[in-house]
């Protein structure tokens, strides 16, 4: 008989008191930018509303935890001044997983991501109507569920360019739990590769990626992007603004002659002409520009070698 112990998963959660005009902004950042399961209680006289932000983290130290609080009450101050509303108060803790998970599990259904896409998890039961695919996943916490609308306009593009690739090769950058690169599988890709650097997001991927049947197409990986070898039909990541600047050398170097590159999790307005016109003056083609809410992503061409 085994006397070991489970080990304890510990969550950093981070408590925001807001004017309601800002919840929905800051709501989008936690999920796409943190991976953040997020939760929402009005007060009774509906002048302030508190975001709960739940992150997966076993024993989160004080520089780790203080990186993100950074991070989040600069972007706080920044749509404070845009709407004109008193900056958020954010208070965090560590707190121990009790009944947490099950209680989330309530609130993800099957649902449509895209027209003809369905996300479905694995504790519930959906029957595929006409030509549906169906991706079913177990998320967990610590990462998306696929509602953030990055993932849902990186998903728009790709099934905009894939039908007309032969034999596409498919890169996602960041794959978290996998849904761009088992939906790019889906659409009609040859091969795909997700590579992300967190452990448990590679995990996670894996796992899904056999759940749905779709090894003979997707492998999943920690390479760093700078080791990878391309080129890749077509390159999606759907990161931050600052990421891809970042990584944007490797970004091109693997996106082939006469290619696609789809990025996302940027912020439309300032952040998205950044982007727009860096890739731009690397040589690539803008040809679309697609956005949701206060988010968007866009589609570069790569010319073809002379």
């Amino acid at each position: 008989m085994s006397n070991s112990k489970k080990v304890p998963t510990y969550w950093l959660k981070i408590s925001l008191t807001s004017d309601p005009l800002l919840v929905e902004a800051l709501s989008d950042f936690l999920e796409g930018v943190t991976g953040a399961g997020v939760e929402i209680v009005v007060d009774d006289s509906l002048l302030l509303t508190q975001i709960n932000a739940f992150l997966e983290k076993r024993n989160p130290d004080e520089s780790e935890t203080g990186q993100i609080l950074e991070q989040l009450t600069g972007y706080a101050r920044e749509v404070a001044e845009i709407f004109g509303a008193p900056v958020p108060e954010i208070t965090s803790t560590v707190i121990e997983e009790e009944d947490w998970g099950t209680t989330w599990k309530e609130h993800f259904k099957p649902f449509a991501i895209i027209p003809g896409l369905v996300i479905k998890p694995t504790w519930e039961e959906y029957r595929a109507a006409g030509d549906e695919r169906v991706i079913e996943m177990d998320p967990g916490m610590a990462f998306g569920t696929g509602h953030h609308a990055t993932t849902t306009l990186s998903l728009e593009l790709l099934q905009g360019v894939l039908p007309d690739m032969a034999a596409a090769s498919v890169l996602d950058v960041g794959t978290g739990t996998g849904i761009l690169g088992m939906a790019a599988a889906l659409f009609g890709a040859d091969r795909v590769v997700g590579i992300d650097n967190d452990p448990e997001a590679t995990a996670a991927a894996s796992e899904n990626v056999l759940r749905n049947g779709l090894e003979k197409k997707m492998s999943v990986a920690s390479t760093p992007l700078a080791a990878v070898q391309g080129p890749f039909s077509i390159v999606v990541a759907n990161i931050i603004h600052d990421v891809l600047l970042e990584l944007s050398d490797d970004l091109d170097r693997l996106t082939a002659p006469g290619g696609k590159l789809i990025v996302s999790g940027i912020l439309t307005g300032e952040q998205t002409e950044t982007i727009s016109r860096h890739f731009t003056d690397r040589g690539l083609c803008p040809e679309r520009h697609l956005h949701k809410k206060e988010w968007s992503a866009l589609l570069f061409a790569k010319k073809s070698s002379q």
